[in-house]
């Protein structure tokens, strides 16, 4: 088979990669992009996008049996209602697959070649990809690794049978009556939370003392409440060991060091996710790694000349949105723009019921600066778009200096507040003072009023609390 030879060669076609291999087209450099998948990666075709298609419908179906259980608050009646999970599995797939061939045109549109193929490191410049019809070779001036992550096994419950990961989840076409989720970080609480609104039992098994232990308890206290509204079982501190010998339960060892047996038809593990950095020939690299990670600068290289890297393989936080800006950049470098990328502004988002944003410095971090910070908090029940919705629980906080009111970060937990997100980081991004969001005027009546709201409760004069 011909060698093919391009200026920049991308690995791997998630988010990072298509987005960089995308701009390169745009800017026109002689692009290549390999990818063994359909191209979107984890966060469109198993990730993001399949995963808020099922929470959506799990909502729409709780709003359903609400209203037949004459518990809806808007005075809505309803019969019985009826799960097809298959339906909307295959609703779900049909979106993943409009964006996967949607991706597909653009990268084709921008000029850039797709192989279809797993690649393999033979020297920094140099790939071979198994294809369908051979070994291909690729020689490249510029080389971007995007290869993402993969979901962490645990040994003593490896996947396969009932024990799934977050991509067997979503691919489930029967709802499991009894789920056990181990880990309560956010994957595992918005699956978690999906199902028992589907109807399932749900128990919830987290080592920690406390769910979504990377956020700070005020955040997540609307949470954990909505929770036990749903009526999932919570183990905090307790530890998942194995199934049971009959395979009908999961045994734990709780807090206290006994072991209790958690009926499950799935056991859902979702501890966490590790860089995928086997099977492509890293070891033919000189790469520095920070522990499994591949260690990058702010532009995004690498310790080797010419080789970059992006997203989930680089490290925390592994975000599809991290990953977009990185690819983008560094295909702007590689066209011979100067560009640098800054992590300071870019959001995290919790898709649980209700959902959670964080954006900038937590109150932990802003503290830790050793300056003098204002905070404010405003309350979603003294906002009158939240409570038309009847979805009032949580609030907006704003953390600022004391001394000129630069803001440092923006959170919010309620319902929908991943919509506010885009204009939290802008704050940031632009370098805003409590002034600027209170001097910008906000629709009347939406929600993304609480955020100037909450600034003013920093200046010490909210007016609608």
């Amino acid at each position: 088979m011909k060698e093919l030879a391009c200026k920049l060669l991308v690995i791997g076609a998630g988010p990072g990669g298509y987005v960089c291999a995308i701009r390169a087209g745009q800017l026109g450099v002689d692009t290549i992009i390999v990818e063994a998948g359909k191209p979107g990666g984890t966060c469109l075709t198993v990730g993001c996008i399949p995963s808020k298609a099922l929470i959506h419908a799990a909502d729409e179906y709780a709003k359903l049996a609400e209203a037949a259980a004459g518990g809806s608050p808007f005075g809505l009646k309803a019969t019985q209602p009826e799960l097809d999970l298959a339906q909307a599995v295959a609703w779900k797939d049909g979106i993943v697959g409009k964006l996967t061939s949607g991706v597909a045109g653009l990268l084709k549109r921008a000029g850039v070649k797709t192989v279809a193929g797993w690649a393999r490191f033979r020297d920094g410049k140099t790939v071979e990809v198994e294809t369908e019809t051979g070994t291909q070779v690729i020689r490249a001036e510029a080389v971007v690794i995007a290869t993402g992550s993969t979901p962490v096994e645990l040994p003593s419950l490896p996947f396969g049978g009932k024990v799934v990961s977050s991509t067997g989840a979503l691919e489930m076409t029967e709802r499991p009556e009894r789920l056990v989720v181990v880990g309560a970080g956010y994957i595992g609480l918005e699956l978690g939370m999906a199902f028992a609104k589907l109807g399932s039992r749900v128990a919830v098994v987290e080592a920690e003392g406390r769910i979504l232990p990377q956020w700070d308890a005020e955040l997540t206290r609307p949470v954990a409440k909505r929770l036990g509204e749903l009526g999932v079982e919570l183990l905090t501190g307790a530890k998942a060991r194995r199934l049971s010998a009959d395979g009908a339960a999961l045994v734990v060892e709780d807090r206290d060091g006994e072991e209790r047996r958690l009926p499950a038809d799935r056991v859902l593990v979702t501890v966490g996710r590790r860089p995928l950095v086997e099977g492509w020939g890293l070891e033919e690299l000189d790469l520095d790694r920070d522990g499994r990670f591949v260690r990058i600068d702010e532009q995004c290289r690498t310790s080797m000349r010419g080789v970059f890297a992006i997203g989930d393989i680089t490290g925390e936080p592994m975000l599809a949105h991290r990953a977009m800006a990185q690819g983008e950049m560094v295909a702007e470098i590689v066209a011979g723009r100067r560009r640098a990328w800054d992590r300071r502004a870019i959001p995290a988002v919790c898709f649980t019921d209700p959902e959670i944003v964080s954006v900038g410095l937590s109150p932990e971090e802003a503290r830790a600066t050793g300056r003098e910070i204002r905070t404010g908090i405003f309350p979603f029940s003294a906002n009158g778009r939240a409570l038309t919705l009847g979805t009032d629980a949580g609030f907006v906080r704003v953390l600022a200096r004391a001394d000129n009111h630069l803001v440092l970060g923006v959170q919010a937990v309620g319902a929908g507040v991943a919509e506010l997100s885009a204009v939290f980081a802008l704050a940031l991004e632009m370098g805003a003072r409590i002034e600027d969001i209170t001097g910008t005027i906000h629709a009347h009546p939406t929600q993304s009023e609480a955020f100037p709201e909450a600034a003013l409760k920093a200046l010490g004069h909210a007016l609608h609390a």
